[in-house]
């Protein structure tokens, strides 16, 4: 009797997959990826604080589209509190971002990509 050599299912390890179909699903993945990134680029998030005296949207590309600021948050003797409130929702309109961005990417489920 002798023992056949190579990898067990045939194909280097596959599982007998035939490596034609697996760049053809790696393509169809990566285009999928694209969208869903363009899409996502393309939503806007919208953030607010101080109880809505200060509201910011930006794109799911991070780029800030519009800030509103309540004319009676705006005190020339405490430019720290409003400083404090622009920071505060800019970043909350980023973590909804990345959060959506998580989720999105998360769906493709790739090994080490997340």
């Amino acid at each position: 009797m002798s023992k056949r050599g190579g990898f067990p299912g045939g194909m280097g390890g596959f599982g007998g997959m035939n490596i034609n179909k697996i760049m053809k699903e790696a393509k169809k993945m990566q285009a999928d990826l694209e969208k869903s990134q363009e899409e996502l680029e393309n939503k806007e998030f919208e953030a607010s604080s101080g109880g809505g005296a200060i509201s910011v949207k930006v794109t799911g590309a991070k780029q800030i589209k519009e800030i509103n600021i309540k004319k009676e948050v705006v005190d020339p003797e405490d430019v720290e509190m409003l400083q404090d409130l622009i920071i505060t929702c800019i970043n909350e309109a980023l973590r909804k971002v990345d959060s959506a961005q998580a989720s999105q990417m998360g769906k493709f489920n790739i090994p080490g990509l997340m």
